[in-house]
């Protein structure tokens, strides 16, 4: 028996046990993002963690990686039965699935389904056969607009995806930019721009073109400590400003309030910053008080949640991930986050720095990537690429050449 498992593990069985729940998980992400209703996504997500769990258990983990995957898990089962959700199970368990995946081979894939998937939503909607080209609403300015959403439902939702496959585009292939490059993803990001008039995923995908781009051709900024520092800075900043919205959003809706009919805001200098940011972000703090609970703010917080949160949505994702998941998951992946960050440093690894960087940013005012798809988030990926580094405890004659293939 011992023999058969080093076979399977020597072959490229895990691999393409691995390459085949990715596929799945992508292909919810490109049906989620379509006007299509899945109605087996449920069964799709047990089937893929039932791949996900046969590839863990074909990799060779050290002691100290199989206490963390146990602890994590045990995290995850306590969450299922506060909320009824078994999403950290499977997080955890495709996190620890992707050790011996080469990262930009994965990510790779993952950017060429996404990428086909979207054109393909496009290319229905632009043609007639499914879905919308555009939306009439009023998106929080006090009057209608069409906005241009090809298929996937809302503008935002087209930006948003603009944007990550744009974000695993220029990893994947990092080394191959030049300046011309950056100048073409600039002009489609304005012309992104003005099909959805998605201002906040605009601005952001600017700042990682700039920031790659600076990278790019500032080679040295690659080894130096600070460059690892402000990444550091920028995702306290986020979580801690995300934090201080959900306790103030009561205050600043009532500031608001009082602006409007006494002409001052009535609180102090902190509750009346926190105002004037949230009218650059269409209210999105004020937005946490719209629901008779309240959620979102501080108090609909818990340790694990509770099945009430898994279905109320609203856009900031960092408060979302306390929200919806619990204080205490949320912190955990705020570690993970942070351990992630210092690999990048160890590594060097500066366009993984911008990325994170970027997506720390668009976290605070969007959620996309805390979802029940595993495909939404890439960092995931990055992080059981380079938080899973330890030595098997059942060793093997020789690994397979697309283990041994790092890129």
């Amino acid at each position: 028996m011992v023999e058969l498992y080093r076979k399977i593990r020597e072959s490229k069985l895990p691999w393409f046990l691995f390459y085949i729940g990715l596929t799945i998980e992508l292909g919810m992400v490109i049906i989620d993002k379509s006007n299509y209703v899945n109605p087996i996504e449920g069964y799709l997500f047990r089937i893929t963690f039932l791949i996900f769990a046969l590839k863990l258990m074909f990799t060779g983990y050290s002691i100290k990686e199989w206490v963390v995957i146990f602890f994590l898990e045990v995290i995850g089962f306590i969450s299922y039965r506060a909320t009824g959700e078994n999403d950290i199970i499977r997080i955890v368990t495709f996190v620890a699935a992707c050790k011996d995946i080469p990262l930009k081979q994965m990510i790779r894939y993952a950017f060429y389904i996404t990428t086909a998937g979207c054109v393909m939503i496009v290319l229905l909607a632009v043609t007639g056969i499914y879905g919308d080209m555009s939306l009439t609403l009023d998106y929080g300015r006090g009057y209608e607009q069409t906005r241009y959403t090809l298929g996937m439902g809302h503008p935002n939702a087209l930006s948003c995806m603009f944007l990550m496959l744009l974000a695993m585009g220029i990893y994947t292939f990092s080394e191959r930019m030049k300046w011309y490059s950056y100048l073409f993803l600039m002009l489609l990001n304005v012309g992104v721009f003005w099909l959805t008039d998605s201002k906040t995923s605009m601005l952001i995908t600017t700042l990682l073109l700039m920031g790659t781009f600076v990278i790019t051709y500032s080679k040295f900024l690659r080894e130096k400590w600070f460059v690892y520092a402000c990444g550091l800075l920028i995702f306290v900043l986020c979580i801690a400003f995300s934090v201080d919205a959900a306790v103030n959003a009561q205050n600043v809706r009532e500031a608001k309030w009082n602006e409007s009919y006494y002409g001052e805001a009535r609180f102090d200098a902190h509750v009346v910053g926190l105002l004037r940011i949230d009218e650059q972000i269409n209210g999105r703090i004020v937005s946490l008080t719209n629901s008779e609970n309240k959620d979102g703010t501080i108090e609909t917080w818990s340790m694990f949640s509770c099945p009430n949160n898994m279905t109320y949505y609203f856009d900031m994702g960092w408060v979302k991930l306390f929200y919806r998941y619990g204080v205490i998951p949320g912190i955990l992946y705020c570690i993970a986050n942070l351990a992630l960050l210092w690999q990048f440093y160890r590594k060097k690894d500066a366009f993984g720095l911008v990325i994170f960087s970027v997506l720390a940013i668009y976290s605070v005012v969007e959620a996309h990537l805390f979802s029940v798809y595993v495909g939404r988030n890439f960092l995931l990926m990055m992080m059981g690429s380079y938080l899973l580094t330890g030595q098997d405890i059942i060793p093997v004659a020789q690994k397979p050449s697309t283990v041994v293939n790092q890129e």
